[in-house]
């Protein structure tokens, strides 16, 4: 008859405890790093979101001081005529008017409980946002070369046109 030995037995049974001990305190680890993950994507979250308001906050304050200095330049100059002020103002003011409105709309969604949204899709539109503040001040930017491109192509028509004939 076989004789077994209880100590050996024993000690397998606290081993596997002792195993069972780690695998919980394991499963505990894994869910805590789990929790810590989703916490650092908050964080990516919001910071994604910061760096997209901030770069909004920078392009619209580009934005107001080429309007501010190039509109001003380009409305005193000689070379713009009268019925053409109003037109520069008013496509001037436009892009100006559209950025407030995005502006406005940014602070509702930054602000608003009404709109449910995840921070992913916040993000997403305060991306979109961005890049259309950026195109608006490529508009400004374009549109005051064009309006500089006038003033210097009827500064120099007016020079040919005003010089002495020396014969």
């Amino acid at each position: 008859m076989p004789v077994y030995d209880n100590t050996n037995f024993i000690s397998l049974v606290k081993q596997l405890v002792e195993s069972g001990k780690q695998t919980s305190n394991l499963m505990k680890t894994v869910s805590f790093l789990k929790q810590q993950k989703e916490n650092l994507e908050k964080v990516n979250d919001v910071i994604k979101q910061l760096n997209a308001v901030k770069e909004l906050y920078n392009n619209n304050q580009r934005l107001y001081e080429l309007v501010q200095k190039d509109l001003r330049e380009i409305l005193n100059s000689p070379y713009i005529k009268a019925n053409e002020v109003e037109r520069v103002t008013k496509s001037f003011n436009d892009i100006i008017d559209n950025s407030v409105a995005s502006l406005e709309y940014i602070d509702q969604i930054l602000s608003s409980d009404n709109l449910k949204m995840s921070d992913g899709e916040r993000t997403a539109i305060l991306k979109k946002k961005e890049l259309e503040s950026k195109e608006m001040v490529i508009e400004i930017e374009a549109k005051t070369q064009r309006y500089r491109d006038i003033i210097s192509f009827r500064r120099m028509q007016d020079i040919i046109n005003n010089r002495l004939a020396h014969y």
